[in-house]
């Protein structure tokens, strides 16, 4: 938060994973001064290929439905985590759940900083290396854990007074057909945006993905996913091709912040 304030952007949307836990201190922070604070959260929906988060934002209505069944999501997490150290430790890796939740220092710990711990014993070089070698989808360390189903976490959000976005749709793997396909599947069960502007993204991605949006009758979103150190090549306000967000997507985005 004071970061963003720092930079002066207009607009932050906190979508940490699986948690709203963050939203009250942000948003009190935010308060008195020109910058949106934007509620949100970042979940995992189950695909059979690539990944698929999606983004709940926009959440100024009551978010104890969605955190409760995020409860469960929570519990699934640290089980995975619990595994993937079982089978790190069987593949001759150095490493235990303990020196990870020091990683992540009170947060829900996260794939991330499995990558941050690797990076640090010098089992590979880089956070990008821990995921594309070790951790990633099809990875021989990767577990996966139990995820919301779409229509579930469309409605937990929408009844949260949000909307959903799918999130860096590229993670999904998919070629420009099945991409749309998929898409209109999100759309039919009341997913409303994509997020087309995004750091992995090209600036050619962007406009690309921007125009199938808008073919399909969606909301277009963007972001800088800013992780911190976790990923300490992105930069807080830039996103795809090194470009700031549009503004003008901030303006179509329908927000009903209380007092705005």
């Amino acid at each position: 938060m004071e970061l963003a304030l720092e930079t002066g952007i207009r607009a932050l949307a906190l979508t940490d994973h699986d948690t709203v836990a963050g939203v009250e201190e942000a948003s009190a922070r935010a308060r008195g001064n020109d910058l949106l604070l934007i509620p949100g959260v970042e979940v995992e929906i189950e695909v059979t290929s690539g990944e698929f988060h999606l983004l709940g934002l926009g959440l100024f209505g009551d978010r104890r439905p969605l955190d409760s069944a995020l409860d469960g999501v929570r519990d699934a997490r640290r089980g995975r985590n619990a595994r993937m150290v079982e089978k790190m430790q069987a593949g001759g890796i150095p490493i235990t759940l303990e020196e990870v939740s020091a990683i992540a220092g009170g947060e829900i710990v996260s794939r991330a900083h499995f990558a941050r711990l690797l990076v640090r014993k010098r089992v590979v070089s880089s956070i990008d290396a821990a995921f594309s070698r070790l951790i990633g989808k099809g990875c021989p360390y990767y577990e996966p854990r139990a995820c919301l189903e779409l229509k579930e976490a469309v409605e937990l959000i929408d009844r949260a007074g949000g909307f959903s976005a799918v999130a860096h749709p590229v993670s999904l793997g998919l070629s420009e057909p099945a991409l749309r396909q998929h898409l209109s599947s999100c759309r039919d069960l009341g997913v409303r945006a994509l997020e087309a502007w995004h750091p992995n993204h090209t600036l050619r991605q962007c406009h690309r993905l921007e125009k199938l949006a808008r073919s399909l009758g969606m909301l277009v979103t963007g972001g800088s996913d800013f992780h911190g150190e976790h990923m300490p090549q992105r930069r807080l306000g830039v996103s795809g091709g090194g470009r700031p967000v549009p503004d003008a997507f901030l303006e179509a985005l329908p927000l009903h912040p209380a007092g705005r």
